[in-house]
Formats: C-alpha cells, structure tokens, sequence
C-alpha cells in the first residue's frame, strides 16, 4: 500500500477523532438535539470551530490536498460553498496554488449580482469543498451554480457526511461524486473507542441514521 493510499485510509478515524475533541461534533444518543427542520438528532455538528484550532485545520487542509492530487489531479480550481466551505476552500487552494473562488447560496441582491465570486472559466474544472453534508441540497446547487458558468463540477468534497441516504440518492441522482474526509460511521466508532458514548447506544446511532424522521418519536 502506497503512503497516499494509508493516509487515505487513516483519514476518517483521524479526523473523527480531532472534531470530538475540539467539540466540533457532539453525540447525545439519548437527549437528542432538535434541528432547525424539527428533526430530533442523536448528534450536533458545527466544523466551524475546526477555523479557531491550527493543528486541525491544518490536517483538514492536507486531507482534502490528498484527496485532490490523488483522484482528481486535473483540477484547475477550488470552489467554497459560502460560508463554512470558504476558509477551507482557501486554505486549499494555497496549498495546492490554485485559483480559488465561492459560491453564494444566492445571488446578491445588488453590483453585478454574483452567485460566484472569483473567476472561472468556461471548461475549468472545479473541486467544491463544503464543511457538512446532510441532505446535500446546498452542494449540489453549488456544483449546479459552477456548471451553469461553463465549468466542469468534478466533485464535491467534505469533512463530514452524517451519511443519510437521502444525501446519497441527491448525489447520484445529479451525477455528483462526493468524497469526504470523514463520516458518521468513522466517528461513531471512534466515540466508542474513546469512551465518548456506550458501546449500547450504537444502536440508537445507527437508528437514526437509517431513519431520522423517526427518530425520538417512541
């Protein structure tokens, strides 16, 4: 196995492990949080914070740096998805010294009206790094927002994936490949491992994921 490919699949576990520490991602199987869907949710995610800690950050960045050169190293440009896309996508396309641009989550309401700030050019080919996938919705209009300007949407990268399967059915159905640095399996595994949750509450996990709307409601 090549040094990329043990990165690779190190990765999930690694990443996992840094956003329960730092408090980027909560789990509380049985008081669950309430989303602003009114969804309940054994689990709170907020990688936002991942910006106020450099190590992490700085690993996060190297992820996404990895993943870039490995599967798509014909990539010309990396989007952000605004907001909490933006400062990763920037400190990426540093790394790799790309041009980097963002998408709004609408056009602004006045100047020129962009949905994309920067430039991109009819045939460039995009990466589009966000920060969370739930449902997909935001992502995949971004990657929509990057092909109607001519470009070429390679994939949409994450940190996290709560993996739901309506995520999974959105993607495929655009013709969007999605590839995350971590996922809801990776971490909750790694909460066992390091004591975060009980062994039992896995099942609740677990449960939630394949049903979410059900979720809280016996």
């Amino acid at each position: 196995m090549s040094t990329t490919e043990t990165v690779m699949e190190q990765m999930p576990s690694r990443i996992a492990r840094h956003l329960l520490e730092i408090g980027a991602v909560a789990l509380r199987p049985k008081q669950p949080f309430t989303w602003t869907s009114g969804i309940q949710s054994p689990i709170y995610c907020d990688n936002r914070l991942t910006m106020s800690h450099p190590a992490v950050r700085e690993q996060i960045a190297d992820g996404f740096a990895v993943l870039i050169r490995s599967l798509f190293p014909d990539a010309n440009v990396i989007a952000g998805t605004a907001t909490a896309g933006i400062p990763h996508a920037a400190w990426v396309a540093q790394k790799l010294n790309l041009p980097m641009i963002y998408v709004r989550d609408k056009a602004k309401g006045h100047g020129k009206e962009n949905l994309i700030e920067g430039t991109v050019q009819p045939g460039q080919k995009v990466v589009i790094i966000e920060d969370l996938i739930s449902t997909g919705g935001s992502s995949l209009k971004a990657a929509q927002a990057v092909k109607d300007a001519g470009a070429e949407a390679l994939c949409v990268m994450a940190i996290f994936t709560y993996q739901l399967q309506k995520a999974a059915e959105a993607f495929e159905s655009a013709g969007v490949a999605l590839h995350t640095l971590s996922n809801y399996t990776a971490l909750t595994e790694v909460a066992v491992d390091t004591g975060k949750i009980a062994p039992e509450d896995i099942k609740l996990l677990q449960d939630w994921r394949e049903n979410p709307a059900a979720f809280g409601r016996n």
